[in-house]
């Protein structure tokens, strides 16, 4: 569905809750009203440009609801807690819970939203640690926007599919945010902020880099303690990620029909094509020439 096109026509009006003060809005709906021992149901979402007026101010809410700040500034406050929003930062509410959302004037919010309900729902949200009245945050900011795009483009879909495909792409969602969820701001700052620091150095330098001693050497930090940093935030070793991006940039390399295995190993950072071959083979589960065969 293209930036700025209406909403999907079904035989049920747009719900009223949704917001008039938004500049640009890309919304769907789905059955407002299902069933009372239905597992788990998406009834609408979106991604909404607000407008520097907007405001929500609500004591309760009859669906529970997960959103996601993509670009710009603002303030919630769920219950009694205040915080500032920032792209990454996400949050939900449901029945009970009273949540005031701004957008700051200088920087309007661009946030996506999608709204569920269910004897499911709660379990869903504990399953990402993001019970309602709960805010969280994601690393990178933009981590769950393609997740995002899939449901708005799975509600906006005419077919019955539509609704079971968002769904499943619901409970995704869930799996992704705990998967990439990053510390609020306070006592783990530093630690994340130098986590990112060296992820991004590897991802930037992985076809020169070959050991952990190097990388924490490049990093200007204690090896285990990087080690420490990536099963914290990442659940996989500093090694571990460095050889995957080695591995995803040969196997595009694979894919150009002239391209030898020692060259591609040599530009992948491997001076023995045999040790190469032998680390492929763990990771894919196929041998490069096996691999290559598959196109």
């Amino acid at each position: 569905m293209k930036p700025g096109a209406p909403p999907k026509k079904t035989s049920i009006s747009p719900p009223a809750f949704f917001s008039k003060a938004v500049a640009q809005a890309r919304r769907f709906y789905l059955d407002l009203h299902p069933r009372r021992q239905t597992p788990l149901a998406v009834v609408c979402g979106g991604l909404e440009h607000c407008t520097a007026d907007y405001a929500i101010a609500r004591e309760s809410f009859p669906f529970y609801s997960i959103e996601y700040v993509l670009r710009g500034r603002g303030a919630l406050k769920l219950g009694r807690h205040p915080c500032d929003l920032r792209p990454g930062c996400l949050f939900a509410y449901g029945p009970g819970i009273a949540h005031h959302i701004t957008s700051d004037p200088d920087d309007p919010l661009v946030k996506y939203f999608v709204d569920f309900k269910g004897t499911e729902a709660v379990r869903l949200l504990a399953s990402c640690k993001l019970a309602p009245g709960h805010v969280s945050k994601v690393f990178p900011a933009q981590a769950l926007q393609p997740l995002f795009d899939e449901i708005i483009q799975a509600g906006s879909l005419p077919r019955r599919g539509g609704a079971a495909l968002c769904r499943k792409l619901l409970e995704c969602l869930a799996l992704r945010i705990d998967g990439a969820r990053a510390p609020m701001e306070g006592a783990e700052t530093l630690a994340f902020a130098t986590y990112q620091h060296c992820r991004q150095f590897v991802e930037t330098h992985f076809r020169r880099l070959r050991t952990l001693e190097q990388i924490a050497g490049e990093c200007h930090v204690n090896h285990a303690y990087l080690c420490r940093l990536f099963q914290r935030y990442d659940q996989q070793t500093p090694y571990q990620y460095l050889i995957r991006l080695k591995m995803n940039f040969a196997a595009e390399q694979l894919q150009q029909r002239n391209a030898l295995v020692k060259q591609i190993a040599e530009q992948a950072g491997f001076t023995d094509p045999f040790h190469f071959s032998r680390v492929f083979t763990t990771v894919f589960g196929v041998s490069p020439a096996a691999f290559r065969r598959l196109r």
